[in-house]
């Protein structure tokens, strides 16, 4: 269990802190709803849980398979509903993952993506495509 700790501190804004670690992030609604947009908005947040979750998930059977992806990118696009209740939409994402890899690995490695805790907790009706882009870095 982990507990985030989080402050209003007006204007739309919320500071929270990581309790474990002491690690401090800010969120500001976006300038699409009465906000600043001048750092992460909470919807913001879930995008970035998304790709963070799986390219870590990755990472962990990447380490299992005896390979390195150390330098994989990837680039998550949040789209909202144009009606209400605002809500995320889509969250398609890509990835760049340096190396030369077999089919089996590449396998394994989508397979650890779409099964990433975060993707999983996402309601499934949200649209969440993934495409993944072999760099050939040799």
């Amino acid at each position: 269990m982990v507990t985030i700790s989080a402050t209003y501190e007006g204007e739309l804004r919320c500071s929270a802190r990581h309790d474990p670690s002491g690690d401090n992030l800010s969120t500001d609604a976006p300038v699409d709803n009465q906000g600043k947009g001048e750092t992460f908005s909470p919807t913001d947040l879930c995008a970035t849980s998304l790709g963070t979750c799986m390219t870590t998930i990755m990472g962990i059977r990447a380490n299992q398979l005896g390979i390195d992806i150390s330098g994989t990118r990837f680039k998550v696009t949040k789209i909202m509903s144009p009606d209400t209740p605002r809500r995320i939409v889509g969250l398609p994402i890509e990835f760049w993952i340096p190396g030369q890899h077999s089919d089996e690995v590449k396998a394994a490695l989508r397979h650890a993506a779409e099964t990433c805790p975060v993707n999983y907790s996402i309601h499934p009706d949200i649209e969440r495509p993934i495409t993944l882009h072999w760099v050939d870095e040799g």
